[in-house]
């Protein structure tokens, strides 16, 4: 019995119309009903069947002549076409056997026939064909934020004056979209901003939806792939590193005076030598240098060059700690540089904009600005400890006003889950702590320069990795002018909640 409903679910026509069978069956309908309910056969059909001798054998005749059955499923079902029909409708077969048959056999068709996967995975939901050349991911993610006394890190005196802030703030609200199409290696990546926080007295568009990375990426060839749109360019570690794998609650103070962030361009990168001791990753882009969604105003362009070497043969992906506990060794050394001239002296996830004491990008002029920068870098992880350094250097000329302004930054972190030394401490708690400094001229007056320092010890509670984790940091920051002027400090405290669906 249950091979012949089999066959005859292989016809996707029969499929709804033999549960509905199962049904009517009971409440005194015969077949032929049914499917004229259902019209899939004629009024003119039905008296058809009535008046034949044998039903069964009609109705199967119709059903081939229809197309709902071939003569190859004819041929197949036990006993004949015939009898198949007639054992179908039979009131005797209890509606729990047809039931069971028809869920095994429409699991069967979904899992192994159905042109389209669907799944979760660490990049979120995924819709996958079964060929493999098309996949799509969607994910969801939001970053909760509380912080006192001050949100932003503080780079003047007068920031270290102002009136104590008790905040909570959504600062990161993101979908992400990513997968890859025509073949496995032509990849995309689409990421929103939903709520980008504001000030108080700041227009709302300035919190409105913003499409903050757009690339496709074509890695066919692991030696030489090419990228193309707009995306945090690979330029050094901590600023690569997505927000939501971090260390700490954010980026070190070093960040906003060094990171040159997403910019439009191309980039051509790969991979030589894996797995030995001359395992390297390198990358060479052109962009615009005028931030995100920003087109270029003249022909100045940004360049930028980084070399990796992976020193003990394995790679290093971008993301801070050793949540996934690294058996074996693995670590980096790089370097990079980049040069461009224009309105900008600074970039941020907003787009251009300039460092204190330079003048503001509406207000200059083409190609006011020649911006010169290099990083060396360091990364390290193993059996859950990870260290990593970065130290920085950027000049700023100012071609309209003859100035210019060197500063230097550096920060090192460094972060251990402490249970694999003493099991009584959670497996899933890590002790991380940084330091950071950064050397800059003074807002107003060039020519001087000021330090400020950055003392940062964290906490980090791993619910299911980087996609949802608790961290609490605490900070304590300096700033001294370097002649013996005025110095200053204060502490603050942040919590966060990060978590991807």
């Amino acid at each position: 019995m249950s091979r012949t409903i089999v066959a005859l679910l292989r016809r996707p026509v029969l499929l709804g119309t033999l549960a509905l069978t199962s049904v009517s069956a009971s409440a005194g309908q015969s077949l032929e009903d049914v499917l004229l309910e259902k019209g899939v056969i004629s009024r003119q059909e039905w008296r058809q069947v009535k008046r034949a001798d044998s039903a069964g054998a009609a109705l199967a005749e119709i059903l081939v002549k229809k197309g709902v059955l071939s003569a190859d499923d004819v041929a197949g079902l036990e006993g004949g076409a015939e009898k198949a029909v007639e054992t179908v409708s039979s009131p005797p077969v209890p509606r729990t056997e047809i039931g069971k048959v028809v869920a095994e056999e429409v699991h069967r068709q979904v899992a192994e026939e159905f042109p389209v996967k669907v799944g979760w995975g660490k990049k979120g939901f995924k819709l996958e064909t079964r060929d493999g050349n098309w996949a799509t991911h969607l994910q969801w993610r939001a970053q909760m934020r509380y912080t006192y006394p001050m949100r932003s890190d503080p780079r003047t005196f007068s920031h270290f004056a102002r009136d104590e802030e008790s905040t909570f703030e959504l600062r990161r609200v993101r979908m992400k979209i990513g997968g890859h199409g025509y073949r496995p290696w032509l990849k995309y990546y689409f990421e929103l901003d939903l709520q980008p926080t504001r000030e108080h007295d700041d227009d709302s568009e300035k919190a409105s939806t913003r499409v903050i990375d757009w690339r496709i990426s074509m890695e066919k060839y692991p030696w030489a792939s090419l990228r193309l749109g707009q995306w945090k360019i690979n330029y050094n570690r901590e600023r690569v590193d997505s927000s939501g794998k971090q260390q700490f609650v954010e980026r070190s103070i070093v960040n906003r005076i060094f990171t040159i962030d997403r910019q439009m361009g191309a980039m051509l990168y790969g991979r030589l030598f894996p797995g030995t001791f001359a395992d390297s990753r390198y990358y060479a882009g052109v962009f615009t240098g005028e931030g995100r969604g920003v087109k270029n105003d003249d022909d100045n362009m940004m360049y930028m060059a980084r070399w990796q070497w992976n020193f003990l043969g394995r790679d290093l992906k971008w993301r801070q700690t050793d949540v996934e506990f690294h058996e074996k060794p693995a670590g980096s050394i790089a370097f990079a540089a980049a040069t461009t001239k224009g309105r900008c002296t600074r970039w941020s996830s907003s787009g251009c904009g300039n460092l204190d004491g330079f003048t503001k990008p509406a207000a200059a002029e083409n190609g006011q600005f020649h911006i010169q920068q290099m990083v060396e870098e360091v990364a390290f992880k193993w059996q859950g400890f990870s260290l990593q350094h970065e130290y920085h250097w950027k000049r700023v000329r100012d071609r309209i006003n003859d100035q210019t302004a060197s500063m230097w930054g550096s920060y090192s972190q460094a972060g251990y889950f402490f249970h694999h030394l003493i099991p009584a401490v959670p497996e899933n708690l890590e002790l991380a702590f940084r330091y950071a400094f950064v050397e800059e001229p003074i807002a107003g007056n060039l020519s001087e320069d000021q330090l400020r320092r950055e003392y940062t010890a964290a906490l980090n509670y791993f619910f299911a990795g980087h996609r949802n984790k608790v961290t609490v940091d605490y900070s304590h920051l300096t700033l001294e002018e370097e002649d013996g002027g005025r110095d200053t400090q204060d502490n603050r405290v942040r919590v966060q909640w990060d978590v991807s669906f």
